[in-house]
């Protein structure tokens, strides 16, 4: 089946311009980035809890979470699917499938915002270029400011003493491979919209910052 000619674009009847009026703030997408235990899920949990407070509405894509369902290994497959489904579409941690798991959730991101969600997106994300298309795809479906990457910065050093679900550990130990900032490269943001730097400022003024920032680009009121 040739998809050029079986699949259109259809629009829909209630336009996001209409959503965001009904919300009453802008959609968008906040792409937190940064090595593991640098503090990425933290902050984007605060910045989700003082969003709610104030009556705007957002919602956290968590790295974590994603890969219990959409992004499931195959091994999480398996036990609902066939071995070959499993292998086909379980995504492990591998640059190839590292790529796919961000071109997924990048889309899924841009529809939350395109129905005028504040998308808060927690991964590592590790390679430049797929935080790259993840914003062109979201941009290029609404307007140019609706990817906002936000790199939660900490040294190595700090983010290994953390180690919140011990991969450092395990790592170190030779049992994980593939763990980024260990044998695994993680590509700074060139030009990040905002740098928190959560080795040195509590979670609490780094989710401010974030707030203020959004207030600032008119995101939300």
């Amino acid at each position: 089946m040739n998809d050029k000619v079986h699949i259109t674009w259809h629009d829909h009847h209630i336009r996001r311009d209409l959503r965001e009026q009904l919300n009453g703030h802008r959609g968008c997408v906040v792409w937190f980035t940064g090595l593991s235990g640098c503090g990425k899920s933290t902050v984007a949990n605060l910045v989700d809890q003082r969003l709610y407070t104030a009556g705007l509405h957002s919602f956290i894509l968590d790295g974590d979470n994603i890969r219990h369902g959409l992004n499931a290994s195959a091994d999480r497959l398996a036990t609902e699917y066939d071995a070959d489904f499993a292998d086909r579409f379980g995504l492990g941690f591998s640059a190839e499938d590292r790529r796919e798991n961000i071109r997924r959730i990048g889309t899924v991101a841009q529809l939350f915002a395109s129905a005028g969600l504040i998308t808060l997106v927690a991964f590592v994300s590790p390679y430049r270029a797929d935080r790259d298309r993840a914003r062109r795809w979201v941009e290029q479906q609404g307007q140019p400011g609706d990817f906002i990457e936000v790199l939660v910065d900490a040294p190595l050093s700090v983010c290994e003493s953390r180690d919140p679900k011990g991969l450092y550990r395990q790592a170190r130990a030779g049992t994980l491979t593939g763990l980024t900032g260990i044998d695994a490269p993680y590509e700074r943001p060139e030009q990040p919209e905002l740098v928190l730097d959560s080795a040195a400022d509590p979670p609490d003024l780094l989710a401010e910052n974030v707030v203020k920032f959004l207030r600032g680009r008119q995101i939300v009121p």
